[in-house]
């Protein structure tokens, strides 16, 4: 990069910084504003009278529908321009912050109901699963079609740090959105504002691609939450010589990667749908003013997320089944500390030490079913990678809601014991 301008040309063309960074921005736009969205959400289902299963379930639908058609809008991001599938997954995500915002202004004011209320969220909710998606597939194909191969991959790690970024800005900034003259709602408004900010950039300033160059590929990523930070998946995909079909999970190479990927994902995903709902009951705190001390746990573990990742990771230099056997105890000795939790320090201790346990077995689970096979099948093992990433998000949040029903303290008591499990079990199974 010289001169503020990424050198490489594909075709005739060349991204410069400020195109990178529109591209940048629309992904993290829609990571932060989704990471916001749970930082309130909790308070927004107490203050409306909703039981907390319900709650997690209406926020959860778009999680699936993300899963079920990221793949789809992948394969879309390649046959169609890159710039208008860019478009459509930010428009989805605008509309839909919108109208869930309006459809629980409208149930917190009572104009309605909470059962309608929940269902219209769920309803407008699965907008952005179904839509948004298509935008962190079209930014990849995007960029990968406007550098040379061999910097292909460091500049689809650069962007793809959006999403990990986008879990710390969101929390961070939803409090200052909760004003006195819209309540709980503000950051969804306001993020969707700040989403067609960036869309009418994109709109003027991005060059049209619709004839543009097809010799890069787009990638489905992760559900963006707390819980998707970079794994390397979605770059491995999008650098592959070639689009291949997955491979079976029960494929013996990557079978017990990826079954240890899964396990670490369900007590993650489980307790991430769950941390807002025990900061209320834990500390006491009415539904109007708990969004600041969420949102100061929820930033603990992103960062602490992202210092494993973008920093043990790197120096420390550990195989992919250290990560698992050293991150599986840390989480699990995290979730206990969390459980036992008796303030707010207590709760950012426990669950920033919970996420750099997190932060470590899934990269572990991810390079080890990486190295597993050769390079001609490193795109198909990175489709399976990504559905593993984003299973745990199907069943888990209700399973743990379910468990925070019958006690608080179970989701991470059980967490606690799959993550033991898993230590033991990786000791014979996965392989150095």
């Amino acid at each position: 990069m010289r001169n503020g301008r990424v050198r490489q040309k594909v075709g005739g063309s060349a991204l410069t910084n400020t195109q990178f960074l529109l591209l940048f921005s629309a992904m993290l736009v829609a990571a932060a504003g989704n990471t916001a969205l749970q930082s309130v959400m909790p308070a927004i289902g107490r203050e409306i009278g909703i039981a907390d299963f319900w709650v997690a379930i209406a926020y959860t639908w778009s999680a699936v529908l993300w899963v079920w058609l990221a793949p789809f809008w992948a394969e879309k991001s390649d046959h169609h321009g890159r710039k208008a599938l860019t478009l459509l997954g930010l428009a989805g995500f605008i509309v839909s912050m919108a109208l869930c915002g309006l459809a629980l202004a409208a149930g917190l004011n009572g104009w309605i109901g909470g059962v309608l209320t929940f269902v219209l969220f769920g309803v407008f909710r699965a907008i952005y699963g179904g839509l948004g998606c298509a935008t962190p597939s079209a930014t990849q194909a995007y960029l990968a079609s406007r550098t040379r191969r061999s910097a292909r991959t460091s500049a689809l790690s650069a962007l793809s740090s959006s999403f990990g970024l986008g879990t710390i800005v969101g929390p961070a900034l939803a409090p200052l959105f909760v004003l006195p003259f819209i309540g709980l709602p503000g950051p969804l408004f306001a993020f969707a504002l700040i989403a067609i900010g960036v869309f009418t950039a994109i709109l003027l300033w991005l060059p049209n691609d619709a004839s543009g160059p097809r010799d890069g590929r787009g990638a489905a990523m992760s559900y963006p939450s707390l819980a998707s930070m970079i794994t390397g998946a979605s770059v491995t995909a999008a650098t592959a010589p070639k689009r291949m079909k997955r491979l079976s999970w029960r494929d013996p190479r990557v079978r017990p990667w990826i079954a240890a990927g899964v396990a670490a994902g369900h007590a993650q995903a489980a307790i991430l749908t769950c941390i807002g709902f025990f900061v209320i009951d834990r500390l006491n705190l009415q539904p109007n003013g708990a969004e600041g001390p969420i949102a100061i746990v929820m930033m603990a573990g992103a960062g602490a997320t992202l210092a494993a990742q973008w920093g043990l990771i790197p120096r420390l230099a550990l195989s992919p089944r250290s990560l698992i056997l050293w991150g599986a105890p840390i989480a699990a000795a995290g979730l206990l500390v969390t459980m036992f939790a008796t303030d707010l320090y207590d709760l950012v201790l426990g669950f920033g030490i919970a996420s750099t346990g997190f932060g470590l077995t899934r990269p572990g689970f991810t390079a080890g079913a990486s190295l597993a096979v050769p390079l001609a099948e490193q795109g198909a093992v990175a489709g399976v990678i990504t559905s593993a990433n984003g299973i745990s998000f199907i069943a888990a949040p209700a399973i743990g809601m379910a468990l925070y029903a019958a006690d608080r303290h179970l989701p991470f008591a059980v967490g606690a014991v799959i993550l033991a499990a898993l230590f033991l079990w990786g000791r014979s199974r996965l392989r150095a």
